[in-house]
């Protein structure tokens, strides 16, 4: 069986990731998350892309919170890419 390339994983995770985005279960969070992953998980790479897949994996009601100001981002999710999500709703 051949190895997948690296650029091939690559793409096949931003799949994953659009998709997961698009598909939470609650559609305000598939609508916020859904947005930002189609302006900007198609440019990440994969280090932007491992922190966005591990930032999915909170809650909906968590994620809600933290995008709406409700509640404050915990430091173990307060990466790069958690600012460019927050940065992307409050210029809107």
């Amino acid at each position: 069986m051949p190895e997948t390339a690296p650029e091939d994983n690559i793409s096949i995770k931003r799949k994953q990731l659009l998709f997961r985005s698009w598909h939470r279960g609650t559609r305000e969070i598939d609508l916020l998350l859904g947005k930002f992953a189609d302006s900007h998980v198609p440019g990440f790479g994969a280090e932007e892309l491992a922190l966005y897949d591990r930032f999915l994996n909170n809650s909906d009601p968590d994620i809600y919170n933290w995008l709406t100001g409700q509640e404050p981002v915990p430091p173990a999710e307060d990466t790069a890419v958690v600012q460019l999500l927050l940065a992307f709703y409050r210029q809107k």
